[in-house]
């Protein structure tokens, strides 16, 4: 069944407008698969108004004839992943393109914890957009939160790969090779532990290196350190001791007022005429000898009683204070003598005197972190030998786990180039072994090498290898690397490209393959690779009354043998061809069930 939504276009301009309708019935029975790469919508991008696409897990494959508009998807899903755009990817007469692609994480470990990092996390979902403005400058969002352009290739690089001849492709990059040789060897781990053991010794041999060049400066401020510490020690001010010399220096410098104001507040409470306790005394006895009883005045006669007992024990108490008070100059000395000495310590340091306790405290725990004896620089030295000595342990093991991996690594690229029709090219895993210096991944550089033709040496991918050539090699490492690769999307731009016959056969079957344990994403024109894939979308255009119309359409069985068949015998399709295309779909569909 084939099903479309036809979009009248401006009259006179070529204008795409994709929609896709996915079948309802699964493409797999087993519960356990969830997609990867879920939906793709697109707005105003290049020539296309509106594209929605929905992708399921397995091996998906876009066909149609040329110029229909497949590269539209790759090119969008580039700019998702953060690939580089201008102002001629907005469509004519728009404001601005819009590309959305979402991703289900909910089995993509490192993609999650990015996120989390990042505290862009949403559950399973993982929606990439790039908005991309008329006049060439473009925003980047994860899961609805703006962000830098560096953190939508950084997370893009976990969700997909893209291969194709005009694309960006990690495949051609040095770190690429080292992931996937050291995920293939199965040993992430080891080299993680390697790249903290060189964090913590290149620490050290910074420390080590700034000691030894700043070592007169150290010294220096080594010997002021000892000596502050020294006079603060001896000092040995201890906290609010300022406040409570203060206090008594007060009382002691007025001693002479506070013994005559007592010895007169004593004779006015007792001891003369007409005194306190006289007064109050005298009040009394005016009314003890009133006439008659007054209830209303019993509670006033009460408390000139209390009145008077107290005003008695307060010139009590005042005699006592000023029989055993004394003045004492020398202790007042002793006082002043202490607090200059600390108003003169907290001049010095340019501080209040309440903050010399914390100078002490923090100068000390100076002092104590650089001054660990005479061997302080040979203490760094024999940690940093001891670091290099268990990073060295570490880059050793991964040394050889990598070398014995990237023999059976190349052995397995070699057996698929072969099926490729690619016998004579030779590839190398090639680990150059870096300066005598550690390095954040170990002793070597990892680069895939190639040699094209026989006799020649092996050389960087990316300078012998051509475009479709490169596709070719890309579809073998996959393949090989697929059961230990983290990338769960992998997306392959006209990988058939120079090939034919049994050769495409066997690109189809290694797509599939592919596709059971991921999803893969391809673009081809040849029926051998199309007849074995999972899911079968096709690109097509049509014109009617003077507009131009797109579609793309999810086939069913039957669709897909059209497809094939117009893929094998062009425009004219007779009954052989279709028999033949029939044929080639079932075997197709019956690899690796």
């Amino acid at each position: 069944m084939r099903n479309f939504i036809p979009v009248n276009l401006q009259t006179g301009k070529t204008l795409y407008i994709f929609t896709v309708t996915v079948c309802n019935h699964s493409i797999f029975s087993r519960a356990e698969v969830t997609s990867m790469l879920t939906q793709l919508t697109v707005s105003n991008y290049a020539i296309a108004e509106r594209v929605e696409l929905q992708f399921s897990k397995g091996m998906t494959a876009l066909t149609g004839e040329t110029g229909a508009g497949k590269s539209i998807v790759l090119d969008a899903l580039g700019l998702a992943m953060g690939g580089r755009a201008d102002a001629g990817a907005v469509r004519h007469g728009a404001k601005r393109a819009d590309i959305t692609a979402s991703f289900d994480v909910s089995r993509i470990a490192e993609a999650r914890t990015w996120l989390e990092q990042h505290e862009l996390d949403d559950e399973h979902d993982c929606i990439l957009r790039r908005v991309i403005s008329k006049d060439g400058r473009s925003r980047a969002y994860i899961n609805g939160q703006p962000c830098p352009l560096a953190h939508l290739k950084d997370l893009g690089s976990l969700l997909m790969d893209i291969h194709s001849q005009h694309q960006h492709q990690s495949l051609l990059r040095k770190e690429t090779h080292r992931k996937l040789l050291d995920e293939y060897a199965g040993v992430e781990s080891l080299a993680a532990d390697t790249r903290d053991a060189w964090k913590t010794w290149s620490k050290t041999r910074q420390q080590l290196t700034e000691r030894q060049q700043n070592a007169d400066e150290a010294e220096a401020r080594l010997q002021l350190l000892r000596y502050q510490v020294e006079e603060l020690d001896r000092m040995a001010l201890e906290e609010g001791e300022q406040e409570n010399l203060e206090q008594v220096q007060a009382q002691l410098s007025h001693a002479d007022t506070v013994l005559q104001n007592s010895q007169q507040a004593a004779l006015l409470c007792t001891e003369e005429d007409n005194s306190a306790a006289d007064l109050v005394r005298q009040a009394l006895q005016q009314l003890e000898h009133l006439p008659t009883e007054v209830p209303a005045l019993a509670d006033t006669i009460q408390m000139l009683n209390e009145a008077q007992i107290q005003i008695s024990e307060a010139g009590d108490n005042l005699r006592r204070f000023v029989e055993d008070y004394e003045a004492d100059p020398a202790r007042l000395t002793e006082v002043e003598e202490r607090l200059s000495a600390i108003y003169q310590m907290a001049r010095k340091h340019r501080i209040t005197p309440e903050e010399l306790p914390e100078l002490h405290q923090r100068l000390g725990a100076e002092l104590a972190s650089l001054d660990d004896g005479e061997g302080s620089v040979e203490q760094l030295a024999a940690q940093l030998e001891a670091q290099r000595q268990c990073f060295d342990e570490l880059a050793g093991q991964l040394s050889e786990a990598r070398q014995l991996a990237a023999a059976n690594l190349d052995q397995r690229i070699a057996e698929e180039l072969a099926q490729l029709s690619m016998p004579s090219v030779q590839f190398v895993t090639h680990l150059n072994r870096t300066g005598g210096e550690p390095a954040p991944h170990g002793f070597e550089e990892v680069e895939f090498l190639v040699s094209a033709n026989p006799g020649q040496p092996a050389r960087p991918l990316a300078k012998v290898a051509s475009g479709g050539e490169l596709s070719r090699i890309s579809l073998a490492i996959q393949v090989v690397v697929a059961q230990t690769s983290t990338t769960p999307t992998l997306v392959f731009d006209e990988v058939d490209v120079g090939i034919g016959g049994g050769t495409a056969e066997v690109v189809g079957r290694l797509l599939r393959t592919l596709g059971n344990d991921g999803q893969v994403l391809c673009v081809t024109h040849l029926p051998q690779v199309a007849a074995q894939c999972h899911q079968h979308l096709f690109v097509s255009k049509f014109t009617e009354q003077d507009a131009t119309f797109s579609k793309i359409e999810t086939l069913d069985d039957h669709g897909r043998i059209s497809e094939v068949a117009r893929m094998l015998g062009g425009v004219d399709m007779t009954e052989h061809t279709i028999a033949h295309a029939r044929e080639m779909f079932s075997k197709g569909q019956a690899t690796h069930h």
